[in-house]
């Protein structure tokens, strides 16, 4: 009655397979987005650049209080380890050392995430400020000499939820 034609309707074997692909596929989306979900996380940042990507667990410093203690009076920071100071608008910023024990890299960040300066070994207890520039919205603080060691530079991308209200250099 239809040409000759045998037609024949979802096989068990066909329908298992058809499943197993639909299970993949739907596996691999969850992944995904958990994938990008992780990335952009308050308590991490990452950078990239021409030398790679590096991904530090960091202390927010938000408030003027928070701010103004910073790393104070810390003996040691964990390697992969830092804090990240976040202001409400961009400006020019400086940084000092005044009661800070440890030897820190200060990388300073405009509103897209993008590095605009890095202060190398700032050392412990220096009264000097660091400048790090004008129209900066953000500053990392890591162990001194790692920002070198990993190859991070003037130009390199953070991704961070600071940096979501404006055009992003990594978006979220």
């Amino acid at each position: 009655p239809h040409g000759g034609r045998s037609v024949r309707m979802g096989s068990g074997a066909g329908q298992k397979r058809n499943v197993i692909r639909l299970f993949s596929v739907t596996a691999f989306l969850v992944m995904l987005c958990g994938t990008a979900f992780a990335a952009c996380q308050q308590n991490a940042v990452t950078l990239r650049g021409d030398w790679g990507q590096a991904r530090f667990t960091v202390e927010i410093a938000d408030t003027a209080e928070e701010r103004g203690r910073g790393l104070m009076f810390r003996e040691n920071l964990p390697q992969s380890s830092g804090m990240l100071f976040v202001y409400d608008e961009p400006q020019t910023l400086s940084f000092w050392m005044k009661n800070t024990l440890i030897e820190l890299d200060m990388i300073f960040l405009d509103k897209t995430g993008t590095v605009r300066s890095i202060h190398h070994r700032a050392q412990p207890g220096d009264l000097q400020p660091k400048s790090g520039g004008d129209n900066l919205l953000a500053v990392l603080e890591i162990n001194g000499g790692l920002s070198k060691s990993l190859g991070i530079s003037v130009g390199s991308e953070m991704r961070h939820p600071a940096f979501s209200d404006g055009p992003a250099a990594w978006p979220c």
